[in-house]
């Protein structure tokens, strides 16, 4: 006879499906914006991490950074309860959504929206 053991930690996802999609296609514009960073020359990627693993590993590197960030996130959303864990991925669609607006705009105009703000 086996026996299992039940887990400290149960995974359950947010239950939005529109919202989990939301992030996903958020994030793929964010990986697609943040690799386009390395290629062109009047734009740079802030994020420390993402330099450190595309100066060891090349463009794999910023795609092993951004899924790592993506993982990052289900995790802690498949740990967090209900109604938190969809207050936390609404908030991490909100931050890409304001990412993917200031990367769009810089890739495309060469002007960062944040320095627009500040002049």
């Amino acid at each position: 006879m086996t026996t299992t053991r039940p887990s400290r930690f149960e995974l359950d996802p947010p239950g939005s499906v529109s919202l989990r999609s939301a992030f996903f296609a958020l994030w793929a514009i964010d990986l697609v914006a943040a690799t386009l960073f390395f290629l062109v020359p009047y734009a740079n990627e802030l994020n420390p991490v993402t330099v450190l693993l595309y100066d060891l590993f090349g463009l794999p590197g910023v795609a092993l950074a951004a899924v790592g960030y993506a993982g990052i996130v289900v995790t802690i959303g498949h740990y967090l309860s209900e109604p938190l864990d969809r207050l936390f991925v609404a908030a991490v669609v909100a931050l890409y959504v304001v990412f993917v607006i200031n990367n769009v705009i810089l890739l495309v105009f060469r002007v960062a929206p944040i320095t627009l703000v500040t002049m």
